[in-house]
């Protein structure tokens, strides 16, 4: 067997993409079944058993519970592929064959970035590669605790010697046949807040007696948008999205107490406690201004996804050499776990475009409509491949 130390990148790239169409059939199956049968959060332990199964590398290690990561090569040091287990809790609505029957979905690429993983690990078992692949089988993504956390913490990342990640994510927002490999941040870091304000309760028809919390809730949201608006700098951005609002248990009457939970993003770390301190300053004047008090919780959430721009322009170029059209400006205010990787190692997300030209209303991530077509997986593995070989060619090469 020719041995990839010998070939020239060019030369591996093609051999690998060759040897990853052999396994495109294999890949679609594995797709079609994780998709029918999926699992949510922190309950993914059947999707890795079928997906290790399938990988057909060993066993592996147990990685944040549910997860497992898989080394395909000898030892020394390697570079990581990661996919994510978990699906949605969304009933599917597409009408396939191989659509979910339960109350959970792969509405988020999931199951295409599972198989475009085997794929590639299996070729890469298959010619025999010097620079091993640690296949990063992720549970929890879609909810805290973050599964990749959790393996950052567990130390397996430097158990195998890991010198650089890369991944790759489906995105509705990308013509199809373009990949966006952007250097530098790519997705937002974002936190959780409550908000609570307290008044006095009392009878509906009686306000002037009261101090309504829900009224003073209310204002609090409008007034959230100057966090973006007006009390941010534009350059940098941010984005303060209320998604629950409570409080109340009759019409008729002023209830004591009312909340409302939400999300802020931002493109800097730096800038997560400067948006803290701005919206508790709007919650506690704008509480006071109705007679009211506020209070605000912070839950944080992801940091900023920074890709390592050495890693980015490497893929780019691999891509291009095999025809796939780039993109190297995407960004989203979307947030991904990926990121808790890249504070420990280089790292690459990519986002692989799945939108035709007629999209229009076509539906998006987390959509119960949400259908990628399985050319995708391809697609998917291509990424991953250019991703390893500039990991290869800009890190591990002396």
């Amino acid at each position: 067997m020719e041995r990839s130390e010998d070939l020239l990148p060019n030369d591996l790239h093609l051999k690998l993409r060759a040897a990853v169409a052999d396994e495109l059939p294999n890949a679609i199956a594995l797709r079609h079944r994780l998709h029918a049968d999926p699992r949510v959060s922190g309950n993914e332990a059947d999707t890795t058993v079928e997906v290790v199964r399938t990988l057909d590398a060993g066993p592996g290690h147990e990685a944040a519970g549910t997860g497992r990561v898989v080394r395909i090569g000898d030892d020394g040091p390697a570079v990581a592929l990661r996919a994510e287990l978990d699906a949605l809790p969304i009933v599917e609505r597409t009408g396939v064959p191989w659509a979910s029957q339960g109350t959970a979905m792969h509405a988020c690429g999931h199951d295409v970035h599972l198989a475009a993983l085997v794929a590639v690990g299996r070729a890469a078992a298959r010619i025999g590669v010097d620079v091993p692949i640690l296949a990063v089988l992720q549970p929890r993504e879609e909810s805290s605790p973050s599964g990749a956390e959790d393996i950052v913490r567990s130390g397996l990342l430097a158990e195998h010697d890991v010198r650089a990640i890369v991944a790759a994510h489906l995105q509705p927002r990308l013509p199809d046949g373009v990949v966006a490999v952007t250097p530098g941040p790519v997705n937002a870091a974002t936190d959780e807040f409550e908000i609570t304000v307290e008044g006095v309760g009392g009878h509906a028809g009686y306000p002037h007696i009261a101090r309504d919390p829900v009224l003073a809730l209310c204002q609090t949201v409008v007034s959230l948008q100057q966090v973006a608006s007006r009390r941010f700098d534009p350059v940098q951005g941010a984005v303060c999205s209320v998604g629950q609002i409570a409080g109340g248990s009759a019409v008729n009457v002023v209830p004591e107490t009312a909340s409302a939970r939400g999300t802020v993003r931002v493109m800097r770390d730096t800038d997560r406690a400067v948006a803290a301190d701005l919206i508790r300053e709007i919650v506690d004047h704008t509480a006071a201004a109705y007679g009211c008090t506020g209070r605000v919780r912070f839950d944080p959430g992801e940091p900023v996804l920074v890709n390592d721009p050495e890693l980015a322009a490497g893929a780019a170029a691999h891509l291009s050499a095999a025809g796939v059209v780039t993109d190297g400006s995407f960004r989203s205010y979307g947030a991904d776990d990926f990121s808790h990787y890249c504070g420990v190692t280089r790292g690459l997300m990519m986002f692989v475009g799945t939108a035709p030209p007629d999209a229009g209303n076509a539906p998006g991530l987390h959509h119960e409509g949400f259908l990628p077509a399985d050319r995708m997986i391809a697609r998917t593995a291509d990424a991953l491949l250019a991703g390893y070989l500039a990991a290869i060619s800009t890190t591990l090469t002396p």
